[in-house]
């Protein structure tokens, strides 16, 4: 290979000739150096695009990052209130449970049931095969809505066991009250009947006289009692009758227990059916300890022993 130099003097002309290795390195030169600044511009620009792609991708992930946060911080605020309103939920059950039970036990004692028939303390017997055990159940359940649908039965179950237990309450209370009003049963709790209602011969003088009451005889100082809830409007001695009480009760009914030996009960008082009013004794005319009693209807004795024999219903 040869290189002719041409000077600005055309009378000059100078011819170089080049070997092998110079013609080599001469290409490295021309060649190598373009190839050079074209390979690291590349490499530069390219640098530069990387971290720019970089950057956003970093920019990208924080992004990503807040939002999956924010998402995470709503659900757990709305697990929180979910958390918050199940628990006010289960709180307001817990407490008409309680109500329920205290509202049971009051109407098993106002019914006399038996011991063990009703007790609202404890769940009732419920049993039955586990389904689940059989058939498995997806797990793509709503659970949130499980439970929401399983609080809404539970709370239906509440309102309908709360009101047939109170318009049972009420029926037995209304029946209770009418039960206290009944004048019915014996106004001892032991003894027997000595002496029946109308004529009979007097203990006195052997004469026919009229017995406007029943005797019940029995031992001294035993209890009488109220055969009906009533107001005592009468406490004290009275002729013929000794120490008595008077009771006045609902729908014109009146009773009467004379020859006390001691009156409980005071004048104005409220009796309950069955409470003790006076102890039996033997006072005013009287041969001995005995209850003389009466019944008034509007006014008027009645035969008392219908109702000694009646039924509280």
């Amino acid at each position: 290979m040869k290189i002719i130099l041409i000077s600005s003097r055309a009378d000059r002309v100078r011819t170089i000739s080049l070997n092998s290795w110079a013609k080599g390195l001469l290409s490295v030169l021309l060649l190598g150096i373009p190839v050079a600044a074209g390979t690291m511009l590349g490499v530069k620009i390219a640098d530069g695009r990387w971290e720019l792609l970089f950057d956003n991708s970093i920019g990208e992930m924080h992004h990503q990052l807040v939002v999956q946060q924010s998402h995470v911080d709503a659900g757990r605020e709305q697990l929180d209130s979910s958390l918050a309103a199940m628990t006010g939920k289960l709180a307001q059950m817990r407490s008409r449970l309680v109500r329920l039970d205290a509202l049971g036990e009051q109407l098993t004692q106002i019914a006399s049931l038996e011991d063990g028939e009703f007790d609202f303390s404890v769940a009732p017997g419920l049993g039955g095969p586990d389904e689940s055990l059989v058939n498995e159940v997806a797990n793509s359940v709503d659970i949130q809505q499980e439970l929401a649908t399983m609080f809404a039965r539970l709370d239906n179950s509440l309102n309908s066991r709360e009101s047939q237990l109170n318009v049972l309450q009420s029926m037995l209370s209304e029946n209770k009250l009418k039960s206290e009003r009944m004048v019915a049963g014996r106004p001892i709790t032991k003894g027997w009947m000595s002496s029946e209602y109308g004529m009979r011969v007097d203990p006195f003088h052997g004469n026919k006289r009229w017995h406007g009451g029943v005797d019940f005889a029995g031992r001294k100082g035993s209890d009488i009692i109220a055969v009906a809830s009533g107001v005592v409007t009468w406490a004290g001695e009275r002729s013929g009758y000794g120490l008595m009480v008077e009771l006045n009760h609902s729908d014109g009914y009146v009773t009467r227990y004379a020859h006390n030996e001691r009156n409980v009960a005071d004048l104005g008082a409220i009796v309950k059916k069955g409470e003790v009013i006076a102890k039996m004794g033997s006072s005013g005319r009287s041969t001995g300890p005995h209850v003389h009693f009466e019944v008034f209807k509007n006014g008027r004795t009645v035969d008392p022993a219908s109702y000694i024999r009646r039924t509280s219903r």
